[in-house]
């Protein structure tokens, strides 16, 4: 499965030549072209720049897949009734530019929250096949319907189209080959989630670009 997060048409650039009797004007210039009586009738002021009230999209995000990350999860430890932690086993990300492992220390913070989604908070170290080290963390939200709940809890295996599940994860390393990771931010989606027996969750991540 795959995440996408474009939106939107492109926004198009302004027509100056439609222009050639508008002036435009920083807050300061408006202000005083109203205070004076200056701005001329055959003048249309166009305000530009700090207005609270534009709503209109200006930018568009764009997505590159990086990897599937995979971590298998021991069962949890249950701090209290609305934190939950489950330390990571093993796992692997795979991807075009990279194929690692998924080592030690390695958990998942799982956050349950009153509306009943839950945020998740994760750290986790990387080791590709070429020895990098890559630390990775990420914060996120999970929201499961009543019945992919119930489902979960029964051990059954939940995916995208059951349940909500979004990530944004970071880099660090140090090794030359992957110092691009450094200056990306990604995006992931649960593809898959299971409890009890076997745990484990897998994403699909990608860079935006």
């Amino acid at each position: 499965m795959r995440a996408d997060i474009g939106g939107g048409g492109e926004v198009p650039g302004a027509d100056m030549s439609a222009c050639s009797k508008e002036r435009l004007v920083d807050h300061e210039s408006l202000r005083e072209s109203l205070l004076t009586g200056s701005a001329a009738d055959n003048v249309t002021v166009v305000a530009r720049g700090n207005d609270p009230m534009e709503t209109t999209q200006t930018v568009r995000l764009d997505t590159e897949y990086l990897m599937t990350l995979y971590a298998a999860m021991e069962p949890p430890q249950r701090i209290d009734e609305t934190l939950l932690i489950f330390c990571d086993t093993g796992g692997w990300a795979k991807g075009p530019k990279i194929d690692a492992t998924v080592i030690q220390p390695a958990a998942d913070w799982i956050s349950a929250l009153p509306n009943g989604s839950s945020r998740i908070d994760v750290r986790l170290t990387l080791k590709t096949d070429d020895g990098a080290l890559i630390y990775v963390c990420y914060n996120g939200v999970i929201r499961h319907t009543q019945a992919s709940r119930e489902r979960l809890l029964k051990g059954e295996i939940i995916t995208s189209n059951d349940s909500y599940g979004m990530i944004t994860p970071t880099f660090r390393t140090s090794h030359a080959k992957y110092a691009w990771l450094n200056a990306t931010q990604a995006i992931g989606k649960v593809v898959e989630l299971k409890l009890g027996e076997g745990s484990f969750i897998k994403y699909d991540v990608f860079a935006v670009k």
